[in-house]
């Protein structure tokens, strides 16, 4: 393994490209290859085991394009196969789980809201992990249904998916959370909506920072940083083309966006 070798990222669609910008923006002299496996959207509603395998045939294709590192930038996917995938591959491979420890800790009124997959809320990682940083939190979890589909369709900023959001919202603005945790990539996305609804005084807290510092000490400790720009990120899909390529050149970039059959 080199350090001109790229960095791997999928998701189960264009969610993690939210965690991709974040990387891109601390180590912007890596070369990134991004799937977006759109055609089995969403892995929420899948069983462990149609997770496992996803997530063993997105990472695969990526150790076979050289990828130095894979993130697996989706909720769902890293609490439910993230320890399998360690155990097979010899690259370091790091996961995204909903930011509970730091919701927590700075909770002043002890409530915080969880917004998140029904893969992600039923799995045993996330459940661990509750665990240990919410004793003495009252945490609403919320399974927000509908949410993928709909910025999969590029509808993430209609009054259709702003309202599906304020009722999906209600069980935790009744409860008067101070801390929302967005534990899906897809969902930073929703965040223009979130302000609309939730009061003034709620943070959102999302992962892809902590991702992208990880990836960045992992890198290094490895020696394993990229001391020159080689190539632009490309990414691949296996749906619309149409629909990555408008959350990755949204602020007027020019990606390569392609349609791969995998």
């Amino acid at each position: 393994m080199n350090a001109s070798q790229p960095i791997g990222i999928f998701d189960s669609g264009i969610g993690g490209t939210s965690i991709f910008k974040e990387v891109q923006e601390l180590l912007p002299l890596e070369h990134i290859i991004y799937l977006a496996d759109s055609k089995n959207a969403p892995y929420g509603e899948k069983t462990k085991q149609e997770i496992q395998r996803l997530s063993f045939k997105n990472t695969e294709l990526l150790v076979k394009m050289g990828c130095k590192l894979v993130i697996v930038a989706c909720n769902t996917a890293t609490t439910n196969a993230i320890k399998e995938l360690r155990a097979h591959y010899s690259v370091p491979i790091i996961g995204i789980e909903p930011a509970i420890k730091p919701a927590a800790l700075n909770s002043k009124k002890k409530t915080i809201g969880i917004l998140a997959t029904k893969g992600t809320l039923s799995s045993e990682l996330f459940t661990k992990t509750a665990g240990l940083f919410t004793k003495d939190i009252h945490t609403i979890e919320v399974v927000g249904k509908g949410l993928v589909e709909a910025i999969e369709e590029g509808k993430e900023n209609t009054k259709e998916t702003f309202l599906l959001l304020k009722e999906l919202l209600q069980p935790m603005l009744a409860k008067g959370i101070d801390y929302l945790v967005l534990g899906c990539s897809h969902y930073p996305y929703l965040i223009p909506q979130l302000k609309k609804i939730l009061p003034a005084g709620v943070t959102i807290i999302d992962s892809g920072e902590a991702v992208a510092r990880q990836t960045k000490n992992v890198l290094k400790e490895a020696e394993l940083l990229s001391p020159k720009k080689e190539k632009d990120p490309v990414f691949y899909t296996n749906k619309d083309p149409l629909i990555l390529s408008y959350f990755v050149n949204r602020d007027q970039k020019a990606y390569q966006v392609s349609y791969l059959d995998f």
